[in-house]
């Protein structure tokens, strides 16, 4: 293998991507690595490289006891949440029956889209952490890659609703429905609206997702076992064309599933509406991951209050973030007071759902702010906080999904009332409930950090300072 070549000069004379030795490895490991022969900066040989690989494997806090998650130490709490997701689904699909088929479906919905925003936020953050060569999160990294690699259970739940959608002839999606034919807005839409479009684009959807987070975590795996250094510069160039195609790609499918859900409706600011949540969520879900695996005695000094303080920080940022853009996105509505935007607001200010928009202004973001700005908060609690803010995602998906179910409907219950509410509860819990039978068996599989990562020792050592 050939010298690392790339990359930029540190405040310290190293190149970005080149690791350094840090206190307590090996000795045999020298303190400066040799010049590269092309004049770009000191960078290590494979020896010195491969000194530091075993400086790190006998490093006292990376013990298989502390980095790895036994199979059997979950095995219980595997088939017990294994058990409630199928009993929620199971009751899902009683409640189609029971109650109807447009509830089930909005309530599996809100499911489905809450998990899909965790996964999403989770690819994002990953590419975004290769890209700009950040060594912070390394020891964190391995929970967001376990967290995107399972976008697929959302995707498959969002196909099962395009199948739904299309052999029913619109369930939700009502420009599906043939008496819509003619109204002048639809066919302004219809190049985006229309059958063949939405299924094509479901699949494209499915396929950029899957393939970029199996990929990335693929990879980093490959280097656990391989310690390729190259791997990392793979991992980094990827992202560079992946993240444009995730942009693309994630605020086209909030368009076409949850924007749509009133052909009238458009916003300019959805797609980075639903992102927001989306990567919220995604800190909030490492957060609750974390907290959980210190709880249990795992990463013990490896993911420190240093970490979680600034976790705490991307937690807090983007709850302000969702704020500013739901904020910003009812202003620009309310000003300029078109019938077809204002409609999204006024089926949300009655039959009860006016009480899950104060719910959401002050748990959404009024609450967590004062929380979350507080420096002890953010490295002691941080998992409490975590799952609390997935709690208002969900609150979030079922604002955005479910008073759409009724809407002009006069034979229809009060739209949030507490009838029925089990059906939505069931739907939830379900698809959460395999989602996490799912990530534990992930967490298994192997290290529950990228060992051979060439940022580990650094991340090991990480600080906050402000």
């Amino acid at each position: 293998m050939s010298q690392i070549d790339a990359g930029r000069l540190d405040g310290n004379g190293y190149r970005d991507d080149a690791p350094r030795v840090e206190e307590g490895f090996d000795s045999r490991v020298t303190e400066q690595p040799a010049p590269a022969d092309h004049g770009e900066g000191p960078v290590m040989t494979d020896e010195e490289y491969q000194a530091y690989l075993d400086g790190l494997a006998r490093h006292p806090l990376l013990t298989d006891e502390n980095i790895r998650l036994r199979a059997e130490s979950v095995r219980g709490l595997r088939s017990a949440c294994f058990a409630v997701g199928l009993l929620g689904l199971a009751a899902t699909l009683l409640g189609a029956f029971a109650v109807n088929p447009a509830h089930a479906l909005a309530s599996f919905e809100v499911g489905v889209f809450t998990v899909l925003a965790m996964c999403l936020g989770s690819l994002f953050f990953v590419m975004t952490l290769a890209i700009t060569n950040s060594y912070w999160a390394t020891t964190l990294r391995r929970q967001f890659e376990n967290v995107a690699s399972l976008v697929w259970l959302p995707v498959l739940g969002m196909i099962i609703v395009a199948i739904v959608e299309i052999v029913s002839g619109g369930v939700l999606l009502t420009w599906m429905k043939g008496y819509y034919e003619g109204n002048y807005i639809l066919e302004k839409k219809r190049a985006f609206l229309n059958i063949g479009f939405f299924g094509l684009s479901t699949i494209v959807y499915a396929g950029v997702w899957i393939f970029l987070a199996q990929s990335i975590a693929k990879l980093s795996r490959d280097q656990d076992t391989s310690g390729d250094r190259w791997l990392t510069r793979l991992v980094r160039a990827r992202s560079g064309w992946g993240l444009p195609l995730f942009a693309l790609t994630t605020a086209f499918a909030a368009f076409h599933y949850l924007m749509s859900l009133d052909f009238r409706f458009f916003s300019t600011m959805w797609g980075v509406y639903f992102f927001a949540g989306a990567a919220m969520s995604s800190m909030a879900v490492v957060a609750v991951i974390a907290g959980s695996l210190r709880l249990v005695g795992k990463l013990n000094g490896v993911v420190t209050k240093e970490h979680s303080h600034d976790l705490g920080k991307l937690l807090f940022a983007f709850t302000v973030f969702w704020a500013y853009i739901g904020f910003s996105q009812y202003f620009l509505i309310w000003y300029s007071n078109i019938p077809e935007e204002t409609a999204y607001f006024l089926y949300r200010k009655e039959g009860g759902w006016e009480v899950l928009s104060f719910i959401l202004a002050a748990g959404h973001f009024v609450v967590p702010f004062f929380i979350l700005i507080s420096r002890k908060t953010k490295r002691n609690f941080l998992g409490i906080l975590g799952a609390y803010m997935l709690l208002m995602q969900v609150l979030d998906m079922v604002y955005v999904i479910r008073p759409m179910v009724y809407v002009g409907k006069d034979w229809a219950p009060t739209g949030a009332s507490p009838i029925n509410w089990w059906l939505d509860v069931a739907a939830v819990v379900g698809v959460l409930g395999l989602f996490a039978a799912l990530l534990l068996g992930k967490m298994t599989d192997g290290p529950l950090i990228p060992i051979k990562d060439p940022r580990l020792g650094k991340a090991l050592k990480h600080k906050n300072y402000v």
